[in-house]
């Protein structure tokens, strides 16, 4: 296909997500099976394209005074690619499978047009009905924060040192020319293509052997500012897939327990293959036979540390997860606080005296972060807040002890102040 045959592709996806209120993954999987013709390197090409408009949905729409598909993904080639408007109109000729060329107000729009006066939901590109929220979190900062959330993320590896390490898997991965990722000692940086596509790393004979795993740096970070020690008994509530687990079972050398569960016991399902090539021999992982099973039943009072990589709204994936923004609506938000605080209360019962809990989310909203801790710990006498700063400071990492969230109640990594995905760390101790 050529590059102008791919811009119809992506606004034909474009057209059938929105119009659907769809999953774009979805939305690009039935495009691929009803156009078998297109090759993966076509596929993967019009996804970026899908994906990079989504990013920039809301101040594309601005950018074009409009919002088809068509303006959006004509305003983030000039906004997110930053082709020029002469580009763009090269690529728009009307010629077979191109788009049309563009109209009179277009080219005005691409040449004459730009977001610096319009609202900070739309310079930010996320919903509106999220600006009070963000600005809480980031003040005057908010408009900085939300932009760099709009952009692509880079991929980010931990080296799992239970088998390797870093110059190791830099060395065997020299041919994408990864770079060492600027907090996490265990982190390497590999930067997509021009157009987005991301390398095969699972395809690698490293991966194979378990000497790395695909992990943002920020979970990196997060599951070493839970202060984890070898010897400690560990459960990982919230464990789905296991990246956490993982983590923590390589801090811990393989030494002490890990206990991994979650609620949904399908979310578990590929922690087993990961934990056989990961060489990791100190996890147990506890599924639930039925819906109200305690799989834990018998370790209440004995954890030295209960993570909780709790169930968020992802605000701080949408990097890599852009189609989610504008389909997160307000009781999505409502029934996520609410299994915070379920899942908070029954940690609680499984930390000992001196124990910690480690609340983590993967979310920007204080609404899941401070504010979550802030009721926990009205209702929990027996809890106190470790300072934040203490948090970065005791686990080796002091830039990040500027970062504390707007509360104060623990740690606001973000794109714009740490270079990775939005994660909130609190750390909270049992007297």
């Amino acid at each position: 296909m050529t590059p102008a045959a791919r811009l119809s592709a992506a606004i034909e996806v474009l057209d059938d997500l929105i119009s659907r209120r769809r999953p774009a993954t979805d939305a690009l999987k039935d495009w691929g099976l009803a156009h078998r013709f297109a090759g993966s390197g076509d596929r993967a090409a019009i996804a970026a394209l899908v994906y990079d408009t989504l990013r920039r949905r809301g101040s594309a729409s601005f950018l074009m005074n409009g919002e088809t598909p068509r303006a959006m993904l004509l305003g983030a080639l000039h906004l997110e690619r930053g082709l020029s408007g002469d580009e763009i109109a090269a690529l728009c000729s009307g010629d077979k499978f191109a788009p049309q060329p563009l109209t009179a107000d277009e080219v005005n729009a691409l040449q004459k047009k730009n977001i610096d006066d319009a609202p900070s939901h739309v310079i930010g590109d996320y919903p509106e009905w999220l600006d009070a929220s963000f600005k809480a979190a980031f003040g005057e900062t908010c408009s900085h924060e939300m932009q760099a959330m709009a952009h692509r993320a880079p991929i980010d590896l931990r080296v799992n040192t239970l088998k390797a390490t870093r110059e190791r898997v830099m060395e065997e991965l020299s041919h994408f020319k990864p770079i060492a990722t600027p907090h996490s000692p265990l982190g390497i940086r590999i930067t997509p293509s021009a157009d987005g596509r991301a390398p095969s790393l699972q395809a690698e004979p490293a991966f194979q052997k378990g000497f790395y795993e695909i992990q943002d740096e920020g979970s990196q970070l997060a599951a070493a500012l839970s202060a984890v020690d070898p010897g400690m008994q560990v459960i990982d509530l919230c464990a789905g897939a296991g990246g956490k687990t993982l983590a923590l079972a390589a801090l811990m050398d393989n030494r002490g327990q890990i206990f991994a569960t979650d609620s949904d016991k399908r979310r578990l399902a590929p922690i087993f293959d990961r934990l056989t090539r990961s060489g990791a021999r100190n996890v147990q992982v506890r599924a639930p036979k039925t819906k109200d099973d305690e799989p834990l039943k018998g370790l209440e009072g004995q954890a030295d540390l209960v993570l909780i990589d709790a169930p968020c709204t992802g605000t701080g994936t949408w990097r890599r997860n852009p189609d989610a923004k504008w389909r997160l609506r307000p009781n999505a938000l409502e029934d996520r606080i609410k299994e915070q605080r379920a899942v908070l209360e029954r940690a609680a019962s499984f930390v000992k005296r001196g124990g910690r809990i480690a609340y983590i989310t993967c979310s920007l909203l204080p609404q899941e972060n401070d504010d979550a801790v802030e009721e926990f710990l009205k209702t929990h006498d027996s809890f106190t807040l470790i300072d934040p700063a203490h948090i970065a400071l005791n686990a080796g990492f002091p830039v990040l002890a500027d970062f504390i969230s707007h509360k104060g109640k623990g740690l606001q990594l973000t794109p714009h102040r740490t270079s990775t995905d939005g994660f909130f760390v609190s750390l909270l101790k049992r007297q």
